[in-house]
């Protein structure tokens, strides 16, 4: 789980020129001055498909991303390895994310953003889902995503480099889960003490999440839901 030291970042962020490098793009020039809009449309309609698979190339590495993240941490999580679980080259990797660093702290981005709209979706806002709230927001805290931010966290506690971009990249995953939490619970943070009860929720879904990672903590963890949930029901009213 240790940081990889200067060299080994330089190894990662320097690598070979784009996969795009490689040739002109189709529609470079090529057709005559006298052209006219029915030339031109069929070269629009191919842009759109090549938008979408250099979104779902770009979608898979921050998948496969968090996945290496988590599973092998920031030491074995390298860009070559990350492109070969996205199915897709180095070059392109770098295509999209020019630095090492800039792939991963995209990736806990993206993902925790990805997971906070699902969270949104699947469980209803208010005082009558507040046990089914609390359990989705330490669902967020106890799975792979928080693993894999954990690496990140450890690994910028080290590299001067990094440490700023993850700085950033916590505050505003903070700020977002408050802003989550604070919506599905509907809570009114203008009452005295309600906003500290939130950060209370956060702070110990984050310490469920840390417990679950060396033991199966489920069971413990469903009494210790179920107690918050009676807690802010309380408070919140």
């Amino acid at each position: 789980m240790g940081a990889i030291g200067p060299a080994g970042t330089t190894s990662e962020s320097a690598g070979g020129a784009p996969e795009s490098a490689g040739g002109a793009p189709p529609s470079a020039g090529t057709a005559p001055a006298s052209a006219g809009a029915a030339d031109a449309a069929p070269r629009t309609g191919k842009t759109a498909p090549k938008q979408d698979r250099s979104r779902a190339t770009r979608r898979r590495l921050l998948e496969a991303a968090v996945a290496c993240l988590a599973e092998y941490g920031w030491a074995g999580s390298t860009v070559a390895v990350v492109a070969e679980r996205a199915g897709v080259s180095r070059g392109a990797a770098q295509h999209h994310f020019p630095t090492r660093e800039d792939l991963f702290t995209a990736a806990v981005e993206y993902v925790a953003e990805e997971r906070s709209t699902a969270l949104r979706a699947l469980v209803p806002a208010g005082p009558a889902h507040r046990r089914a709230a609390v359990e989705g927001i330490v669902t967020l805290y106890t799975g792979p995503l928080f693993r894999a931010a954990l690496h990140l966290w450890v690994a910028a506690s080290d590299e001067e480099q990094l440490r700023p971009r993850v700085t950033e990249l916590e505050a505003r995953v903070g700020r977002e889960s408050h802003r989550t939490a604070v919506e599905l619970l509907g809570a009114d943070e203008s009452v005295p003490g309600v906003r500290e009860t939130v950060q209370g929720l956060l702070d110990m879904a984050r310490g469920l999440g840390l417990a679950t990672l060396l033991t199966d903590d489920a069971r413990r963890r469903e009494r210790v839901v179920a107690q918050w949930a009676r807690i802010l029901d309380g408070v919140l009213g």
